[in-house]
């Protein structure tokens, strides 16, 4: 899973993928400080790895992982090439969903592009860059078939023009396309376009350091990210970039000690991480033993062969059956053998649907 770290110049971004990857990128009071695009691999939190590798006395504990890509700054006329646009445009295109960073904060020794603070227009700002850049390879994909759709005579192509129409349309209105309407049968149309807009959103909402702790209603900034994202079914998270960037930088138990004094349970970057897992509607079973504890992401929805395929393709092609025990049960009944005892582990077919925290063991056939 690679998510895209957008956002206009000064708006924290960089700060917060320092706190993400601990990679260092340079962040500094002036627009484009972020050049090339810096990536970050970084691991899904999840507690039931440590209980099980501790239960196994495992050699190696391996977490699902999410990659990050902080991405240059972006400013109005980016898709025309403005700035680093055409750059940032490109980086955006393979990720799969979006963190759009949004500034929610007053501080008068750090500047603003826009010289005034309003995250609304700073989302505006941004997403209409990218639907033009949409609009535009729409347009590339009409010129393409015009001749082909031309009269009818070739309906595929007919049906697909029509389609653009439509679609080019409604980004003309300056909608993204993730709120436009289609059908089962036009899926397929509108994944070959891979839009930008197309992809789904995470508004991270950084507030300064001061209104840590407050109500979140309380700050009113938030509450226009909010009320913004709401119109369009998006995801808000609140978070202060400088907070999580210390935070990333103490041993873990003064980061807990730390929490407990913020009064909040977990980092907001271990938020953002699982909300990002669960954005793009991603699971992970779990397989465990003396050599590896391992986490393996897949698609909520994905059946165990499917699953198996994720170790090895050996184990799609040859599945025979796969022994499933909650990882919970597990746990509680010392291992596999005392969950066999207690008739616990369940002999699952072709047909069965991975869930959350299934613990997997494989048998296949080659």
């Amino acid at each position: 899973m690679k998510l895209g770290v957008v956002g206009l110049p000064n708006v924290g971004k960089s700060t917060l993928f320092n706190a993400i990857t601990h990679a260092g990128a340079e962040a500094a009071n002036y627009p484009f400080c972020t050049i090339e695009p810096n990536v970050g691999v970084v691991a899904v939190p999840d507690e039931r790895l440590d209980k099980l590798a501790a239960l196994y006395a495992s050699k190696k504990v391996t977490p699902a992982i999410v990659e990050f890509v902080d991405i240059a700054g972006l400013v109005k006329g980016a898709s025309k090439g403005e700035g680093l646009g055409n750059k940032f445009l490109s980086h955006v295109r393979e990720c799969d969903a979006i963190v759009h960073v949004v500034r929610c904060f007053e501080d008068e020794n750090i500047t603003h592009v826009n010289n005034k603070i309003d995250p609304v227009e700073d989302i505006k700002t941004i997403t209409l860059e990218l639907i033009l850049a949409d609009i535009e390879a729409v347009n590339k994909r009409q010129d393409r078939i015009r001749n082909t759709a031309r009269g009818g005579a070739n309906k595929e192509a007919a049906t697909e023009f029509a389609f653009l129409e439509r679609l080019e349309k409604f980004l003309s209105e300056e909608k993204p396309a993730r709120l436009f309407e289609y059908s089962d049968e036009e899926k397929p149309l509108m994944d070959n376009l891979f839009l930008l807009t197309d992809k789904p959103v995470i508004y991270a909402a950084n507030i300064s350091e001061f209104d840590m702790g407050k109500p979140e209603n309380d700050l009113s900034l938030v509450n226009a990210v909010k009320a913004f994202a709401d119109k369009e079914g998006s995801e808000v998270l609140v978070i202060c970039a400088k907070t999580e960037e210390e935070l990333s930088k103490l041993p873990p138990d003064e980061c807990e000690m730390f929490l407990q004094e913020l009064g909040l349970e977990e980092s907001g970057l271990n938020r953002l991480i699982k909300k990002s897992y669960a954005l793009l509607g991603l699971i992970s079973y779990l397989t465990a033993g003396e050599k590896e504890t391992r986490a393996w992401t897949i698609v909520n929805g994905t059946k165990a062969p499917q699953a198996a395929g994720k170790i090895h393709s050996d184990f799609e092609k040859g599945f025979i059956r796969a022994e499933i025990c909650d990882w919970k049960t597990l746990l509680e009944l010392g291992g596999l053998n005392g969950a066999r005892e207690k008739g616990k582990v369940r002999s699952e077919g072709k047909d069965y649907v991975i869930k959350d925290g299934d613990v997997v063991l494989f048998r296949f056939n080659v």
